[in-house]
């Protein structure tokens, strides 16, 4: 009964860890496959050392988070220690899980770019075309500075 609480943290620390591991596979395999299949044409060597250094910061926090939540085991076999508590906060809770986050945000920004945009493609109204017009007109204009002589 008292290793009870070792025994649960033991097991949300495996299921965490296998959370991570999948997040950070399924970045790397939805980078590759969507480099290779919508921009295959520009897909150069350059590619595969960012996914090598990329993918090393990922698997470096993975690696300390793997290393801070393994179970320790007495002479007998028995566990004594379920590892660190991954839902504590801290360097452990927060800074660490950020890595993969910022990848999942990556992608994210990546596939807005397919979404489609109701304002693009759509027909503009008068007073917006001559606002628009205008604008372009003052922009076109040459500036004249004016100069200050003694």
């Amino acid at each position: 009964m008292a290793n009870q609480g070792a025994k649960k943290r033991k097991e949300e620390n495996s299921r965490h860890m296998t959370k991570l591991l999948r997040l950070i596979i399924a970045c790397n395999v939805i980078f590759v496959l969507v480099r290779m299949l919508f921009f295959y044409s520009t897909f150069t060597w350059k590619h595969w050392i960012g996914l090598l250094l990329t993918t090393a910061a990922y698997v470096i926090p993975y690696q300390q988070l793997a290393s801070m939540a393994k179970p320790a085991y007495d002479d007998d076999g028995e566990l004594f220690d379920g590892g660190f508590d991954m839902s504590t906060g801290g360097v452990c809770g927060f800074y660490l899980h950020d890595i993969p986050a910022f990848g999942g945000y990556k992608i994210f920004g990546l596939t807005k770019g397919f979404l489609s945009q109701s304002s693009e493609g759509g027909e503009e109204d008068e007073k917006t075309r001559k606002k628009r017009e205008k604008m372009e007109r003052k922009a076109s204009k040459a500036k004249i500075m004016k100069t200050r002589t003694r």
